[in-house]
């Protein structure tokens, strides 16, 4: 053999040596971690999508760590978390993909309530946490290049891939099978995606052939009884976070209950120890968190781990910013609510389903001719029958406490232009107040939804600069009140969707309401008992579809214009979008004008100004 030939032969063995090592690098298995230990190796947070960019530190916020280590427990199937916000949730949903995108290949499935939500999703939190882990960003190509397989809603990668899509759409929800399936914000799900039904159950079925298959269920909750995390918690083991205190040693959930404060002083908000009575500022809550420990409350169905987290361990939330946002929220009903859903992560259950007409005409009040002078702008609801038009104009004050100033029933045929007429000299009927003087309404809603729709679009058209404005009433539950506007009808006028199951949840929430003040409702002391059996004629039920919980408003009178009236006239304000707290103020600076430039004898005169303001 020459010399050329030995050179040759060595270089071979050299290049069968490398290869050799190559392969067997690929195939060596990654170091077997749990998704905390992969997180604090590798992930790194992104500046566009959180406060504090750079390497990720479960002990920041140590109860993550439990909830991520479920997923990677062989024992647990499903994984429920029922909790507040500003938990780190959505990140706790980029580790879980990570991982697996790192670690342990699988085709995931990640279901956004709607298709937007996921594009979002995935284009804000996603991407930016692929592109600043260098693991991940090793394992999914550019979006840029060739062939890459990485679009907006699709990412591949060796051994699997993650698809985005919305519980609204059927269609991805029936395709790929996946091994990993990450539902977050269930509670914002449709009740049904297309005609397919559950979207949470569409997506289980995805798994059903992996032995090994894990689903993440994720959201704050909504109201008792048709909210899916909370039913989901229940099957669950239940798991809460118990903290120890400093003081004493004793392990506790943390309670809202245990938060006090001097009246008036939110900055002086303290912690309470259940077994001391020791005082906790935000240092000792945020060190009791460090230390604290999940536990199992129930059995459960053995394959599922639930927890339960509320705002108060969040270590981006001083206790004094939590009572600030309690005080602004206990004053409505409607805040109210989503503060127990957002920060205490609980279900909203109300206080009875029907409320007694009785109890609203026992609170009648005589204000005299005159308007109530609290009263700073008026608006009207009018609703529309065949043989009759029903108008309720309502009162506004500082934090939409409201006054019922007039209802009134015009009959007539709706089709011809004398009930019209007569409507038109209702709405612009001047009221007076003892301190502004004369007042119109400021703006007016009415429903187009029965059958006289185009006489409604013909009457709204020609008074749109009197802002009076033509609705169609929207059901289903987290609907705004007031939605955009559409041209897209046969009368090609700016018609608004009203949400009327969140504005009929809005008023019975404020007819409730028994001490005067924010919200409360004021009835002048001639109305009569059928107006409050009208207001009164609904209630809230749950029903089931396709074996899903709703809630639903329905009837237990005949007739409810009343009710419908006051959605309208809440609508119409809505619509004008003010902050009344700035009229109060500018009505307030136009009083102590009149007072320093009125002559020094005689009776004052009440400043007229324009109708942008309310008055005549």
């Amino acid at each position: 053999m020459n010399w050329s030939d030995t050179i040759k032969k060595q270089q071979a063995k050299k290049l069968d040596s490398r290869l050799s090592s190559a392969i067997a690098t690929a195939l060596k298995p990654p170091p077997k971690l749990n998704v905390s230990q992969w997180a604090d190796n590798y992930r790194q947070l992104s500046s566009e999508s959180s406060a504090e960019a750079g390497r990720w530190t479960t002990s920041r916020a140590e109860y993550q760590r439990g909830m991520m280590d479920a997923v990677s427990d062989p024992n647990v199937e499903t994984v429920v978390l029922m909790t507040g916000a500003q938990i780190g949730k959505t990140e706790l949903i980029n580790n879980v993909v990570g991982y697996h995108i790192h670690q342990d290949p699988a085709p995931m499935l990640v279901v956004q309530p709607t298709l937007e939500m996921a594009q979002t999703w995935s284009k804000d939190r996603l991407s930016p946490a692929i592109r600043d882990t260098p693991v991940l960003s090793e394992k999914i190509k550019n979006p840029r290049s060739r062939d890459s397989g990485n679009t907006t809603l699709h990412k591949v990668f060796p051994g699997g891939h993650v698809t985005a899509c919305g519980a609204n759409s059927p269609s991805s929800l029936a395709s790929r099978p996946c091994r990993v399936i990450l539902c977050d914000e269930v509670d914002r799900y449709p009740l049904s995606a297309g005609t397919e039904g559950d979207p949470v159950s569409l997506a289980k079925k995805r798994s059903t052939t992996f032995w090994n298959r894990k689903i993440i269920m994720v959201s704050t909750p909504t109201d008792k009884g048709a909210s899916r995390i909370e039913a989901a918690y229940e099957e669950s083991d239940k798991r809460r976070y118990f903290v120890p205190c400093q003081d004493c040693g004793e392990h506790q959930v943390l309670k809202w209950a245990n938060v006090k404060w001097e009246e008036g002083k939110p900055a002086s908000a303290e912690y309470i120890c259940e077994h001391c009575g020791s005082c906790w500022n935000d240092v000792k809550r945020f060190a009791a968190v460090r230390y604290g420990e999940w536990r199992a409350t129930s059995e459960g169905d053995g394959k599922t781990a639930g927890f339960h987290l509320s705002g108060l361990y969040s270590p981006w939330t001083p206790m004094e910013d939590t009572v600030r946002d309690f005080l602004a929220s206990k004053k409505d009903p409607m805040r109210l609510k989503t503060w127990v859903n957002t920060f205490l992560g609980e279900t909203w259950e109300e206080q009875g389903d029907r409320i007694d007409e009785f109890d609203l005409m026992d609170r009648r009040e005589d204000w005299g001719d005159e308007l109530p002078s609290e009263v700073l702008l008026m608006t009207a609801g009018i609703d529309v029958q065949d043989d009759r038009l029903e108008i309720e104009v309502v009162g506004w004050g500082r934090g939409e406490e409201s006054w019922s100033i007039s209802y009134d029933t015009l009959y007539g045929d709706p089709s011809t232009s004398e009930l019209w007429i007569r409507l038109d000299s209702l709405l612009q009927k001047t009221f007076t107040h003892p301190l502004h003087g004369e007042m119109v309404i400021r703006s007016s809603c009415i429903d187009s939804g029965g059958h006289y729709t185009q006489q409604v679009y013909n009457y709204a058209r020609q008074r749109a600069g009197r802002r009076v404005f033509a609705i169609k009433g929207i059901g289903g539950e987290g609907k705004p009140i007031i939605g955009r506007p559409s041209k897209n009808n046969i009368g090609k006028i700016n018609l608004f969707p009203v949400g009327t199951d969140t504005a009929k949840e809005l008023v019975y929430a404020r007819l409730k309401m028994t001490d005067e003040g924010d919200g409360y409702c004021h009835f002048p002391e001639d109305r009569n008992a059928e107006y409050f059996r009208m207001l009164t004629a609904e209630k809230k039920v749950t029903k089931y579809f396709k074996g899903r919980p709703r809630r639903e408003w329905v009837k237990i009178r005949q007739r409810n214009e009343a009710l419908d009236c006051r959605v309208y006239a809440t609508a119409a304000l809505a619509v004008l979008n003010l902050n009344i707290e700035a009229v109060y103020k500018q009505a307030q600076n136009r009083l102590l004008s009149d007072e320093t430039s009125r002559p020094s004898r005689g009776p004052r005169m009440p400043k007229r100004s324009g109708f942008v303001h309310g008055y005549k």
